[in-house]
This record gives structure tokens, sequence and C-alpha cells, in this order.
């Protein structure tokens, strides 16, 4: 059933999106449930008169182009694409949105309104099973901290959404930003910083401090490489050069990259010994770097997600561990990737309703008005915050051992992990990270990887799968890189090998210039040659579960 929900005078509004398998659709899966009674001044538009224009997120059911034009048939303005539900922001006519809303292709409209939620916050205490409090006590993190070790000297490059500058992650050095290879790098407003909401997520998680919150690693820093901007766009060509870049430039100024977390994967399906996202990985690996791989939010029964697929890095598992150190209540989300026979998870972490720091005015932000907690904080589910834990886990072990390889850490954590009596081996891995037990023990001898290793002679558009980015309806597919440049796996391997892919702000003969794209526009057949200013993009990477956090709740 279609409806149009007002955020004034304690109506419900929609939250709870979740985007675990394939595209979001509909109003069940898009914005889903109506959880909670939220509390708000009645806005002034909707106590005028009937023409007053009112701002709404329009849901649709995958046909955004028609959803479009029928908002602008009424009268009204797109004024931001959402690509994570289909849809988009609109302003209309107060009077034409219960028109908007019986349109065949829109699935459902929502006040755009800023809401609070009735009653007491709740604080971030460890009175909740989701706070950091709590997650960090069941993983036993503690015991570095008391030794002396939190992760200081140690540098995490996330690759992801950016980071924003709130409370827990903007004191001095805590932050540095590596290049904005994002589609948003253009604008002074927004280079570096996270308009989506899932990076600063995931920096909370890992290395987020002040008086009254800390994540794993507190002593240590983030290094931000953005590939993804509000509406989600990214290509696989981007994170495989954000890898490179962190992997060229691990050890400039000053910087001790040490740990790679990556919640990205795609459904791509190709050798990992081909793939050349696993390749970069891989590489990355080699080259010192404990890389950590969510699994992916595709369900119990399903493979794990590339790059997850290479069997040298570590791959993070969720649990529901309801916020207690013992593993007898522990439960396997239902979204949550186990694995096959030939590649499953390797450890399990923290991963339902993980309360970390909310990026304000965010596309999630917005989206999920009740998965925020105590105005700072939010709560997400997926193995994104299950790898941002490991990756935290990873920063505190190389802070105590920093000659250990990441063999050496991967052997440790999986070693010194706690069984899980209620999920499969496929679900658990080794089990739930035990830092209690890791801080005291001797990293095993047997630690060296053998595996066959990745060549990354196979297709771009193979490691792809069926993420792809695309604008005025062009798809960005095949042998083609995010600057429409022919795509030579061969070539690349070789120069990623070496670590010479990056020459400069330079990488597969474009230039990125560091902070930002610089005098670029498409060519190639295939692309139509828009300049990247002012852009429109509606990528479908987000919705397609390229990004492992499953719900936000």
């Amino acid at each position: 059933m279609k409806r149009f929900e007002q955020g004034g005078h304690g109506i419900a509004v929609v939250l709870g999106l979740s985007w675990d398998g394939g595209r979001v659709r509909a109003a069940a899966a898009a914005v889903a449930m109506m959880v909670a009674v939220m509390l708000v001044a009645p806005t002034q538009a909707m106590a005028s008169t009937a023409s007053a224009e009112a701002s709404v997120i329009v849901t649709t059911d995958g046909d955004i182009a028609g959803a479009t034009e029928a908002t602008e048939a009424l009268g009204g303005t797109v004024t931001q694409q959402l690509a994570i539900i289909d849809g988009f922001v609109a302003t209309i006519s107060i009077d034409r949105v219960g028109a908007l809303a019986s349109t065949p292709s829109i699935v459902n409209v929502v006040e755009d309104a800023k809401v609070q939620l009735t009653g007491r916050p709740v604080t971030s205490s460890k009175t909740s099973a989701g706070s950091l409090a709590a997650s960090t006590e069941t993983i036993r993190a503690q015991h570095f901290w008391n030794d002396g070790f939190n992760g200081t000297g140690i540098d995490v490059a996330l690759i992801d959404s950016g980071v924003a500058p709130v409370t827990g992650l903007t004191a001095k050095g805590k932050v540095i930003n590596g290049p904005d290879l994002s589609f948003e790098s253009q604008d002074d407003d927004t280079r570096y910083v996270d308009t989506f909401g899932h990076g600063t997520h995931m920096a909370g998680i890992i290395a987020g401090y002040d008086d009254g919150f800390s994540g794993v690693a507190p002593g240590s820093r983030i290094v931000n490489v953005k590939v993804a901007g509000a509406d989600g766009s990214v290509d696989v060509s981007q994170v495989i050069a954000a890898i490179d870049w962190v992997v060229q430039h691990r050890a400039d100024n000053g910087m001790n990259i040490r740990v790679l977390n990556l919640s990205f994967g795609t459904d791509g399906v190709q050798s990992y010994q081909l793939d050349p996202l696993s390749f970069a990985a891989e590489a990355a690996w080699r080259s010192g770097i404990v890389v950590v791989v969510a699994a992916g939010n595709d369900g119990n029964k399903a493979a794990v997600r590339n790059p997850a697929l290479n069997p040298f890095v570590i791959v993070a598992g969720a649990a529901d561990t309801k916020g207690t150190a013992s593993t007898k209540d522990d439960e396997l989300p239902r979204w949550a990737t186990c694995g096959t026979r030939s590649r499953s998870v390797d450890v399990v972490a923290p991963g339902r309703s993980i309360e970390s720091l909310r990026a304000p005015g965010s596309t999630i932000d917005r989206l999920n008005p009740g998965a925020v907690v105590d105005e700072r904080f939010f709560k997400g589910s997926g193995t994104s915050q299950a790898a941002a834990f490991v990756s935290g886990s990873a920063a505190l072990i190389l802070s105590q051992r920093p000659d250990a390889t990441p063999d050496q850490v991967k052997a440790l954590l999986m070693s010194a992990a706690d069984d899980m009596a209620n999920l499969s081996g496929l679900c658990e891995g080794a089990g739930l990270i035990n830092l209690k037990t890791a801080v005291a023990s001797r990293a095993p001898l047997t630690s060296l990887q053998s595996f066959l290793p990745s060549t990354g002679l196979g297709t771009l558009e193979g490691a792809r799968g069926s993420i792809h980015v695309q604008m005025d309806g062009v798809v960005l597919e095949g042998e083609i890189d995010i600057f429409g440049q022919a795509w030579s796996s061969a070539e690349w391997a070789k120069l990623s090998a070496h670590q010479v892919s990056w020459d400069g702000g330079i990488w597969n003969g474009s230039s990125w210039s560091g902070s930002s794209w610089s005098g670029s526009s498409w060519s190639g057949s295939s692309w139509s040659g828009s300049s990247w200013s002012g852009s429109s993009w509606s990528g479908s990477s987000w919705s397609g579960a390229a990004w492992s956090s499953a719900i936000w709740n």
C-alpha cells in the first residue's frame, strides 16, 4: 500500500533501510517498517496553505525516470538522487503529494523532515548490548588497553565513503586524508567528507575516541580514502585504484599503514587467482598490510563476496553477540554471509545493532531517524561492522607486535578465537575473536600461508559482477575504467605488483591529482562525454549491496 507519511504531530515515519542482498525495492525493503513514533514541531509548510511546498523522499519500483517525469508533471523538482532506495528527494506542492504517491512507478512518499525520538535519549553505555563499551568487552579489547597497547603507531586505511568531522574523530592527527577518489571530490564542501554515513560508522568502531567513547584501537589513526559519495556510486576500478594508492603510499610522510579495512564487495565470481580486485587486495597483504574484508550480507548460505574470495585476506563474519563475552547466547543473523566449503569466514565479530558514530545529515542518517542513539550515535548491522572490529583488533596486535606479518596476525586472531556453539563451522570460521587470549599468546609457528597467488589477469567486468555505475542511462561496463580509459589487466597487474601503478596523481593514464579529479571528461565510445563537475549519478553500487552493512536499526 502506498502512503505519504508526515513527520509532525507524532505521526510515524519510516526507518530500517535494508540493503543486504539485491537491489532495495518496494516499501517493505526500501524504507521498511514504521517502528518509531516521532515528535517534532509542526512545520510551517504543514500548517500553511495548500500551495506551500514540502520536501519529500520518493521511493520507486526501479523506474526512476518515470517517477521523475511524474514529479515534474505535477510541478515538482527533483533535488537529489538516492540510488540506494531507487529514489530521490523532491520538492512539490503539498496538495500534489497525494497524486504523486498514486503514480504507478512510485512505491512510497515520505516527508523529508528533521525528527526527534520521543522519550529520553538512550546513552551509549555498557547497558546497551550494541554499544561500543559492551562490544569491546565482548571481544575483550580492554586486555590490550590494560597492558598499554591501544593501537598507537598503527594507521588503518579506510576505503569507504569518507569520514565526517564529528566528535570522537576530530582530535589532532586522528584522521589523515588520503586522496578523494569519489564523484564528490570536485566540491570543496564534500571532499573527504562522509555524505553517505557508512565510513564514519566504521571509523568510530575502529579508532574513535573521546572522554565518553572508545573504539577498538583508540590510539590508532584513520587514513581516509574516500571512494563513494552520498548516492553511493562507486566503480570497482575506483576501489582498485584506492588499494593501489594505499600500498604505494603506506609509509609516506610519517604514515604507517599496517591495516586496510575494506567493507566493499561485489558478486563477481571469477577465480581469485585471476580477479583484479582480488589481486589488489592480495598485493596489499604481501606488502605487509593486514587486509580485512567483510564477508557480505547475502544470507547464511551465500558465497562470500569478492575480494573476500581471496584466501590470504581476513574475512569477517558477523554474529549477534548480545553484548556479552560468553558465546553461549550468540546467534547468527539471517543476513550474515557464511560462505562455502571452498571459502568461508575466518573469524566472527559483533555485527548486530552496533552503536557507532553518526554522520548527521548523511543519506543513511536521513533515511533512518530511528537508528539515532543519544544524538551522536547510530545503530547499524552487517559484516561491515564486524570487519571494523577485526581491523581495530589487528591494529591492537600490531601495536603490541610491530614486527608481526599479516599471516601471523591472521593466525593469532584465528587461534585465539572462541568456539561458537550456536553457529556452524562455515558461519563461525575459527570463532569469535578473543583479545584476552591473543594478548598473551605467541603467534603460531605454522602461520605462513601458501595458497596459489593471484595474477590479476582476469577481466575488470568480471570483478564488477552486477555492480555498475551509470550516468544518463549509460552503464560503465566492459574493460573500461572510471575515466573511460581502456583497461589492460596485464599492464596494470605488472605496475601494481611493482607498486608503481600511481605516478604522482596519474593512475592508468588519467589524472586524479591526489585530492580531486583534475579536468576530466569521459572518453570512450560507451560514455557520453559529460564532465565530472555537477554530474548527477545514479549508480547501483550501494543498493546492490556492494557495501556490507545490512540494516540500520
